[in-house]
């Protein structure tokens, strides 16, 4: 069975943290259900997963955002100096741009927009080519639309744009570039409500006699989270270039590993909340299915906020599944929490990653 999304749902429980700050250095927050929520923005995440040495190492360099051309030309002529002549580049990357590449200069409205190494070294090879052979702008922009697939491709050297998507308003990647999101990762918030607590806390100084170089207060608490993210499959081939069934699965099993461990790194030298998740549940299903409901009351303590977090998430998940006739298939791990009959138990993060990869079968 080929259905078409991945929902990813996981819970984990943060010891005494803030994670996530607003612009009054607060830490960010939501109303849901009438209660307030303790909330780690979808960006935050996003970016820590594509940051983390995890991620490096299986999907490959993330991309540089940045909306300064200035500094960007730098970087690009640095990184591929080897390849290509430093003209080359900067025009490469004056055509993507749609802007001339003078000092302090950056995108439209002042957007930051995700550039991959990789895709710019190819736009340089197909520019080069069109020199050669002499071909006008006019001409390299319709070459450029009859190789979509192929430019689709490079993106491999730039998953986290395939996976996010991209908004261009200018240059050629108005024309050729947009990509819309294959994952929709949701803003974390907490089960239950949270009452902050305020860390009035000094930094000594060694060299001062009396009193404290420093006095300040932070916000911070503790809570358990619920991480909703869905992927669609089909459209992740079509962002890699008609890649097949089986790498994309490849690519969920990472996903998956990622939204069961990393934490965004906010005041950590502080508060060190290097926390994994309790649980981590998978689902193949034709719809992208979010179970935030289960915790639209929410969870009150019995006597932690763990347990009966997860025994909300199941109860949601069977009324769903068996209210809606979904033909989904569904497995868990978790750290010894028990489940309904239509889940299936994975005794380890790994066994669950495999069953992604194997299409939630076997």
């Amino acid at each position: 069975m080929d259905n078409n999304f991945i929902n990813f749902h996981i819970l984990i429980s943060h010891s005494p943290s803030c994670l996530n700050r607003d612009d009054m250095n607060m830490q960010k927050s939501a109303i849901f259900g009438g209660k307030r929520r303790v909330r780690i923005s979808s960006q935050s995440l996003k970016r820590t997963m594509r940051k983390s040495p995890y991620y490096t190492q299986h999907l490959g360099e993330a991309t540089i955002r940045t909306k300064h051309l200035s500094d960007l030309k730098n970087v690009l002529v640095m990184r591929l100096s080897e390849r290509f002549e430093a003209p080359l580049i900067l025009k490469t990357l004056a055509l993507l741009a749609g802007k001339e590449l003078k000092a302090e200069v950056a995108m439209d409205g002042d957007a930051v927009a995700p550039w991959a190494v990789e895709e710019v070294a190819w736009f340089c090879e197909q520019i080069k080519e069109a020199e050669e052979q002499k071909l006008d702008d006019k001409a390299l922009t319709k070459r450029l639309k009859e190789q979509v697939e192929a430019m689709r491709q490079a993106l491999a050297g730039g998953l986290d744009i395939a996976l996010s998507g991209r908004m261009a308003t200018s240059g050629l990647l108005s024309e050729l570039g947009k990509v819309d999101g294959a994952l929709a990762v949701a803003h974390v918030i907490t089960t239950h409500t949270v009452d902050a607590d305020i860390d009035w806390f000094t930094a000594v100084d060694d060299l001062q006699e009396l009193g404290s170089g420093h006095l300040d207060t932070q916000e911070f608490s503790s809570g358990v989270f619920y991480r909703y993210a869905s992927l669609n499959i089909t459209q992740l081939q079509d962002n890699l270039g008609n890649a097949s069934r089986e790498k994309v699965l490849e690519i969920a099993a990472h996903v998956l590993h990622l939204m069961a461990t990393v934490v965004p790194s906010a005041k950590q030298q502080s508060f060190a909340a290097h926390n994994l998740a309790d649980l981590a549940m998978v689902s193949f299903s034709d719809i992208p299915i979010s179970l935030a409901n289960a915790f639209e009351e929410p969870v009150r303590p019995a006597p932690g906020y763990i347990k009966p977090s997860v025994k909300a998430l199941h109860g949601y998940w069977q009324a769903i599944h068996s209210g809606y006739g979904l033909e989904e298939r569904c497995a868990q791990f978790s750290l010894g929490h028990e489940r309904p009959k239509d889940i299936k138990e994975q005794e380890t993060l790994e066994n669950l990653k495999e069953w992604v990869k194997f299409n939630g079968e076997g």
